[in-house]
């Protein structure tokens, strides 16, 4: 499980499973070192890496009539270095890994974390929507170019998700509004995302790769 700070919050994640055979790695996406610090700490703790899940991301608010042009350009530097670059340096990182094991690289996958923001757009987070947008391409370039190796990308693309990063405006008077976005008048929870994220990593047929799922609660159709 990977951190981007707060090593002691995964780790106590990592304990909660089930199992052994568990890591906890952190580094911080925004540093282009950091990626291959945490490919090498997690091949280091497991002996060995099949699945790479990209959920590292920011969500933060610039809208653009409502900032200065500073705060505009370090949005976006931030959102694409974590949102985009950093996922990218993965992919290339767990591909070298699976590429060079004796086996062959056939049975690793790929998933992004994706967002329906990417289809609808995002008016006060626009750098967000952007990058999850390229998160999207990314990986459907991925498994065109991955399925030789028999490597399959796929992504998912959830609305609103009930977690830390959205609390502030599922919390705020805008929350109900939010909810109602969905028929079923709720957000996703973590696991139902989670669950979609584990079928793809595990059990899903390479025949899907290249799809990005949406996992919105019908509130956003395409």
């Amino acid at each position: 499980m990977h951190a981007g700070r707060d090593l002691a919050a995964a780790r106590a994640v990592v304990d909660s499973l089930p199992g052994a055979g568990h890591v906890a790695v952190v580094g911080d996406l925004a540093d282009p070192d950091a990626a291959p610090a945490v490919v090498a700490a997690a091949v280091d703790g497991l002996g060995r890496l099949d699945v790479l899940v990209n959920n590292a991301g920011v969500f933060e608010a610039h809208p653009i009539d409502g900032v200065d042009l500073d705060t505009w350009r370090a949005a976006w530097r931030r959102h694409v270095a974590v949102n985009l670059l950093g996922p990218a340096d993965l992919a290339w990182l767990l591909v070298d890994h699976l590429r060079s094991r004796p086996e062959g690289a056939a049975g690793g996958r790929i998933v992004a974390v994706g967002s329906r923001g990417a289809y609808r757009g995002e008016p006060v987070t626009a750098a967000y929507a952007a990058t999850k947008a390229g998160l999207h391409s990314m990986t459907q370039s991925l498994a065109l170019a991955l399925a030789p190796y028999g490597i399959t990308a796929t992504a998912v693309a959830p609305g609103f998700v009930e977690t830390d990063m959205a609390r502030s405006v599922l919390d705020s008077p805008a929350g109900d509004a939010v909810r109602a976005q969905s028929p079923f008048g709720r957000v996703a929870t973590a696991d139902e995302i989670a669950a979609t994220v584990m079928w793809l990593a595990l059990d899903a047929p390479d025949w899907v790769s290249g799809a990005v799922l949406d996992v919105n609660g019908a509130s956003h159709l395409r």
